[in-house]
């Protein structure tokens, strides 16, 4: 593959910056320390000696072991943190002469040297994908350790900027799309999993399947998240159909696209929302490339449905379940309940209705639904369409949700309502069917009483 003229350039530049470190009077050798690599990175460097700086630091953090990593983002933590006192006077000076002037230094003094050095840290060639993978670490240490967070805020405040809507490439995903990236496509799966490259084929290949993806020009054939689309004349209640290799002939001029698995790729952008704005980009290019589409609907899995309901069903706190109806539940115990087709019958009704109350009633701290697949679609301005009855008898499905699935609807006129209404009262805006599942159960709580987990 050429080299483009960037890249020659860059590499030129990176020469002759190691040959002032060679020769020049800053003071390091190859030997030095991460943490002084990083104090020589943030001292205010030509730029050519900092790209060298950047990358001895990156080939070092590399070799760490996970110890001495978590003593380098200590070191982060502690050293690159912003000057409290300096932060107080800057304060104090924009309270007493509030202007431009005071408030460009508040903010200059507020701002953590760490986000100056993760900036340097960048201009390594390879530095983006590199600091993404710095935080997959950041994230575990975190888990033991929350007191790195102010390392982590500022590796998603830059993250937010450098990956952007502006900086992201749709791309549509087929069958002629390099094996490098359809190798990363069955690698990240994480709805429903890929067996193998016949698997793949039969999700990209048919002309009512579409998969598209956004890139980013600094992580080179990696995904930063994709969507699988599935085109019918009908809104589908099971993914089993829409997975079945032996599935019929694919629908003449398809009424409704189906959006059945949406995965992020990159762990180390955690918390990075992509997929808003990737459903709105395909819904919009779908609809422009095959006008009978006329419904744009997910099917979409409940994944803390099932946890959520365990708790209820073992709570004698909880005011939700009859004795009758616990002792109906218990049945969920075997893992294969659901081919009992007497039992499952039995169950439906209720486990249906359960799935309703989590949905709608449900809540987090902040008011928002428990479920997270919920939260996203309905922030988007989806509404809840459909629960579906074992709509996912995988081992995952039945043991994430009971086997329930759910079609959130994107209605195209209604999109903005919706997301309004959600982001500004927390509205869940749903079907009346469902509607009325969830608040005949809600009556049925006494008001004080609290889910089992939330």
């Amino acid at each position: 593959m050429n080299r483009s003229f960037f890249n020659g350039l860059l590499d030129q530049i990176v020469d002759r910056g190691r040959s002032l470190l060679d020769l020049s009077l800053v003071g390091l050798g190859q030997d030095e320390a991460i943490e002084d690599l990083a104090a020589a990175l943030l001292s205010g460097r030509g730029e050519s000696s900092g790209i060298v700086i950047a990358q001895h630091i990156l080939s070092s953090y590399r070799m760490l072991d996970p110890a001495d990593k978590l003593a380098f983002f200590t070191f982060l933590n502690d050293r690159f943190a912003a000057d409290q006192e300096a932060v107080s006077k800057a304060a104090n000076a924009y309270l007493q002469h509030p202007g431009p002037d005071t408030l460009k230094l508040l903010a200059q003094k507020t701002e953590a040297p760490r986000q100056e050095f993760f900036h340097r840290l960048n201009l390594a060639p390879g530095g983006t994908a590199e600091i993404v993978a710095m935080r997959v670490d950041l994230l575990e240490f975190l888990k033991d350790d929350p007191s790195l967070s102010p390392v982590d805020d500022d590796l998603v405040h830059l993250f937010e900027s450098w990956f952007n809507r502006g900086f992201l490439v749709p791309r549509r995903i087929d069958w002629a799309t390099p094996a490098a990236i359809l190798e990363k496509i069955i690698e990240y799966e994480a709805v429903h999993e890929i067996r193998g490259w016949d698997d793949l084929k039969r999700r990209l290949d048919p002309s009512d399947r579409r998969c598209y993806g956004f890139f980013h020009p600094s992580l080179v054939d990696e995904p930063l998240i994709f969507v699988e689309v599935a085109l019918t004349r009908e809104i589908p209640a099971s993914i089993q159909d829409l997975l079945d290799e032996q599935s019929t002939a694919p629908a003449k001029e398809p009424t409704t696209a189906v959006f059945y698995s949406i995965s992020n790729c990159q762990k180390g952008l955690t918390g990075i929302s992509f997929g808003n704005f990737l459903i709105k980009q395909v819904v919009t290019d779908l609809a422009r490339e095959i006008p009978s589409l006329k419904t744009f609907v997910t099917l979409s899995p409940i994944p803390t449905f099932g946890h959520w309901l365990e708790a209820e069903r073992v709570s004698e706190a909880s005011a939700l379940l009859s004795a009758d109806e616990r002792s109906a539940l218990s049945s969920l115990d075997n893992k294969d309940w659901h081919l009992d087709q007497h039992a499952a019958a039995g169950l439906k009704d209720l486990i249906v209705k359960l799935g309703a109350y989590y949905l709608v009633s449900v809540k987090a701290p902040n008011g928002r639904p428990f479920d997270p697949v919920a939260r996203f679609h309905l922030g988007n301005g989806a509404g809840l369409e459909r629960i579906n009855w074992l709509a996912d008898t995988s081992p995952q499905g039945i043991r994430q949700s009971a086997g329930l699935m759910v079609n959130y609807l994107y209605e195209l006129k209604d999109i903005e309502r919706n997301h309004e209404a959600f982001a500004n009262d927390g509205n869940v805006v749903c079907a009346s069917a469902i509607q009325k599942a969830a608040r005949a159960l809600e009556k049925s709580v006494k008001p004080a009483a609290e889910p089992a987990n939330s």
